[in-house]
This record gives C-alpha cells, structure tokens and sequence, in this order.
C-alpha cells in the first residue's frame, strides 16, 4: 500500500501543505492591497488537488476550475509565476493577462481555466478526442465543481465522451457550495455520481478529505481509462473553509457546521494519521511545514520584488492578436 510509503507521504503531505500556504498568502496580499481583482481560495480542499495529481503521469492534462490555484500547485507550475501572474507581472504564467482564475501551463500539461463555471468540461473532453485519434496513451481531467452539474455543457460533454468512449476524467469537487447555494437546494439527486450510470461511466463517491482516499479512487480510474475502457466520474465531497470569493461574508453558513469541517481537515488529518502510524514524527511534520511555508514566503517576495516588469501594451497586443501575413 502506497500510504505506508514514506517518500509518497512526503509528496503528498508538500503538495497539501503548499497548496494551503499559497492561499493564505494570496488572501494577505490582497488584503495588503499588493493584488487586485478578485480570487476564490480553496482552503479545505487540499486533498482533491493532490490525491488527483499524485495519481496522473506528468503528460496527462488537466483543464482546472476558477478556484485553480491548488490543482495548479499540485501538477507542478512554479508558485513564483504563479505570484507574479495574479501581480500582472510578466514573469506570470500567462504573462500577468490572466490573473487568479487564468493559469495556463504548457509545460506542466495545464490548459488553464476560465471564469466562466463548467466551460473547461468540453475542452478537457477535446483533449480526450485528440488523444484518441492520434493514439496517445494519456488522459485529460475535467475538473469542475458541484454547481457546474447542472449546466449543459458538462452533460453534452459526459454523453459524447461516453459515445466516442473518449479517456477523460471527470472530476468533481463538491464541496457543497455553488456560490451562496447549498447543493442540497439545487441538486435533483444526493450524490452526483449517480449520474455517471445515465452515461455508461463508472461512477464514485469519495471523502475528499482524505488524500489517500482520493489517490486510490483516481489511481483507479487512471488505470481504467489507459486499459481503453472509457471515460470515469469521480465525486469528491469536501468543504472550502472561505467564501466563494475574496469578498464572500459566508452569512449563508452556520458556526456549527463551520466548525464540523474543521475537525476534518485534509492537511490536520493526514498530519496525525502520518504520526499514528509511525511514517513520520511531530518533529519531522513541524520540519516539513516550515520548509513549505518558508519555500512559498520566497516565491511571494521575489514575485513582488518584480512586480512592475510588466509588458508593453505593443507587447501584450503581439500576444493577443495574430500578425499581419499580408
């Protein structure tokens, strides 16, 4: 078993870790006023972000939601062009004209995601398409949240990869918010995954909470989809301890319940399994946190210390517009 690994543990435990310290230093800088625009953290959701990641060769894609900035983290861009895009910074993965929700990444197989909720769905089922007809032996993940079930284009995108028997994943991240809505008021079924049948996939429900969970539940559909089998559904219940965004109050949730998914954090929960099992000490959890947090610390200050290398407006129309052939 891959969880009595002590090097997996490790990277699991840094991908988690760096995925929740990038946050917690997003939210600071715009608080500070350094960032501008907005953003959606996904503090709570750690677990989905690696245990998917973990699960997928380096040349298999994913196509992440708004909230990206984990999953990104997790498939390997570096948190330093990650800074310096939400800075409008050259040095960004997107040149600094994306922002928070705009994080391409060619070279670590990231296609980027999109404000607009569940429009990734159909382009990670493109990537699938390609890779089927050209005979490449690799996956794409579609990665969406509960609220983006109930928009079309996930549907289409489900029924045509089932139909052409495409090798996409799709990923669901319920975390039981679209926006100020609970799930529970806008769904028409109490796990998404059943869903998955009307397709023809398989369909799974797990505790996004826990990575190794996760990473089975993937690992698994991995495997499925390169033995030629199909597209798979995976739902991943967990819980985004913010708002939806930067300037949500969360007046829509209770203490009570605030306080339920607090007792089951991804990072806190792993941490302690890590120590019960003998895999890791307190001193080396303690150890491998600061080195998270200092390593994401460096990113954040040398982003900023650049944050004015910014392009030209000749340059960013060269990126944005085709030249002239003629």
């Amino acid at each position: 078993m891959r969880d009595k690994d002590k090097a997996f543990c490790l990277d699991a435990l840094r991908l988690m870790l760096n995925s929740r310290y990038f946050e917690e230093k997003t939210e600071e800088l715009f608080k500070a006023g350094l960032i501008h625009g907005t953003t959606h953290l996904a503090n709570g959701q750690e677990a989905c972000q690696a245990g998917l990641c973990l699960a997928l060769d380096d040349q298999d894609w994913i196509v992440p939601t708004h909230r990206c900035h984990g999953f990104t983290i997790c498939k390997g861009s570096d948190p330093f062009a990650m800074f310096s895009e939400m800075f409008g910074s050259s040095h960004g993965l997107a040149k600094g004209l994306g922002g928070s929700m705009h994080m391409p990444d060619k070279k670590a197989c990231n296609l980027g995601s999109s404000a607009v909720v569940g429009s990734g769905v159909p382009l990670a089922t493109g990537i699938a398409f390609y890779f089927k007809r050209k005979g490449i032996n690799n996956i794409s993940v579609a990665i969406f949240g509960d609220g983006a079930t109930s928009r079309g284009s996930v549907h289409e995108s489900m029924n045509l990869a089932s139909v052409w028997s495409l090798p996409v994943l799709f990923f669901c991240e319920n975390n039981l918010y679209g926006m100020s809505a609970s799930s529970s008021d806008m769904i028409s079924i109490e796990r998404i995954s059943d869903r998955a049948a009307s397709y023809s996939m398989p369909g799974v429900t797990v505790d996004g909470n826990n990575i190794l969970e996760v990473y089975e539940a993937c690992k698994k559909a991995v495997d499925y989809i390169k033995d030629g089998k199909g597209p798979y559904f995976i739902e991943a219940l967990t819980y985004r301890t913010k708002g939806h965004s930067k300037s949500d109050r969360r007046l829509y949730r209770t203490a009570e319940e605030e306080a339920f998914w607090a007792e089951k954090d991804p990072i806190k929960n792993f941490e302690s399994y890590l120590v019960k099992e003998g895999i890791f000490t307190e001193e080396e959890i303690k150890e491998t946190e600061e080195k998270c947090r200092q390593g994401i610390e460096a990113c954040a200050e040398n982003a900023l210390s650049k944050a004015s290398d910014c392009l030209t407006e000749e340059e960013a129309m060269n990126l944005v517009y085709a030249g002239d052939e003629t």
